[in-house]
């Protein structure tokens, strides 16, 4: 895969939203969406995120792929979202990092093959920087650890401008993949950067630790960083500018 997929170097703004739940996400990148649609010049929009437990069901269903009764779920107070993404179920958590793009394909010259590779390779290349031996399989979408799936890519596009993202499994409790098939595969087995290197995973329900804290900020320069030189797109980073700015 090249470097840079295309020559188009418009900015695009980066606003990390923290955790924050998914619906909320959601609408801010559906009003930038239309926003976009009504005025082609607006720049494109990226969102770093965490959220609480939920699952989300594209377009292609998921819900016969739930594994436990909904009882089960109001109990431990986990949403299912259905949404307008491309693909199956899958689970987003504490410990989870995800980027939603909100990015014109069309004004970049990005065919919707190349955005899903270059997402992919943003994955990649955060995984290998951990030190996380993660690649592509030809059989299935998204970023594997031999058969273990971790990273995932999902898009839902309007006249060429595309919401949804990526989800890499960071160091979230795995657990609750294990109620569902994942994106609608049986059995299939999920893993994380902690997982593969030894460090602690975020328990569903309980705040995240300094040290967990401090990792999901580094995933986020990190995607910040690939971003930028895969889609050969300058950043603009209002919270890291402040920061630099009142820095002692």
């Amino acid at each position: 895969m090249p470097e840079r997929l295309n020559s188009a170097k418009a900015p695009c703004e980066f606003i990390r939203l923290g955790r924050t739940e998914y619906t909320g996400a959601l609408a801010r990148q559906r009003a930038i969406q239309a926003a976009k649609l009504a005025n082609t010049g607006l720049a494109d929009t990226v969102f770093f995120v965490e959220h609480p437990a939920v699952y989300t069901l594209g377009r292609r269903g998921g819900r016969e792929n739930l594994m436990v009764s909904q009882a089960f779920l109001d109990e431990r107070k986990i949403d299912v979202i259905q949404i307008d993404r491309g693909g199956n179920i899958t689970y987003h958590g504490p410990g989870q990092a995800v980027l939603y793009p909100v990015m014109d394909l069309t004004k970049r010259r990005l065919s919707v093959p190349e955005y899903v590779e270059g997402l992919e390779e943003i994955m990649k290349r955060t995984c290998q920087k951990f030190g996380v031996p993660a690649d592509r399989d030809k059989r299935n979408p998204g970023i594997w650890v031999g058969n273990a799936k971790i990273g995932s890519v999902g898009l839902s596009l309007k006249r060429g401008i595309s919401i949804h993202g990526l989800a890499l499994n960071i160091n979230p409790d795995l657990t609750p993949f294990s109620w569902i098939n994942p994106c609608g595969l049986p059995n299939q087995a999920m893993t994380s950067i902690a997982r593969e290197t030894g460090l602690p995973e975020q328990s569903l329900g309980e705040p995240a630790t300094a040290s967990q804290t401090a990792l999901m900020d580094s995933v986020c320069e990190s995607f910040a960083m690939y971003f930028s030189d895969i889609f050969d797109t300058p950043l603009l980073d209002q919270e890291a500018e402040r920061k630099k700015r009142y820095a002692v």
